[in-house]
């Protein structure tokens, strides 16, 4: 990842760089070296709530991503996370997520409809409302985080560009 962040910065100099990046199983080293290249932004997506993780991402753990969200936001980068609703969460399950995001210091939050890629992976529960994603832009909003996106099509690079606007 830092590799590339210095690749890209050298064939296209003034550019800014977004990574997404995985848990890397929770290395603080691994962390220090993305964090070291200087992305403008680091996003890690924690992608549904804590008691989907077993069956959405079996061997992820939430607690490990919001730790190292928690950790980018104190070595002060600005950071940005990322869920997907649709995949049998309650409302109260989003609206915790949410605020376990922005209690790690993340500022910047991308919310959209899951959709399954294909029939191996899991089904659609239910087709969130547009209104629903406005509340929850809303909520999201209220608990200060600096730029939210939040509609069924959101995807974590939809509208990257806003991230530096704040």
């Amino acid at each position: 990842f830092a590799a590339t962040i210095h690749a890209v910065r050298e064939a296209v100099p003034g550019c800014r760089v977004e990574v997404l990046i995985p848990d890397f199983a929770g290395s603080a080293e691994a962390l220090g070296i993305v964090l070291d290249a200087h992305p403008e932004v680091l996003n890690h997506n924690v992608e549904t709530v804590p008691r989907l993780y077993p069956e959405v991402r079996p061997g992820a753990d939430f607690d490990r991503s919001i730790e190292l969200l928690r950790r980018a936001s104190e070595a002060g980068a600005v950071s940005k996370s990322g869920l997907m609703v649709g995949l049998g969460e309650e409302p109260e399950e989003v609206r915790e997520t949410i605020a376990a995001v922005r209690g790690a210091g993340v500022g910047i939050l991308t919310i959209g409809q899951y959709l399954q890629p294909t029939r191996h992976h899991l089904p659609v529960e239910r087709y969130v409302h547009p209104d629903e994603f406005a509340e929850l832009g809303d909520y999201a909003r209220g608990l200060g985080f600096t730029a939210v996106e939040s509609a069924p099509l959101v995807r974590s690079s939809y509208h990257a560009e806003k991230s530096f606007e704040g």
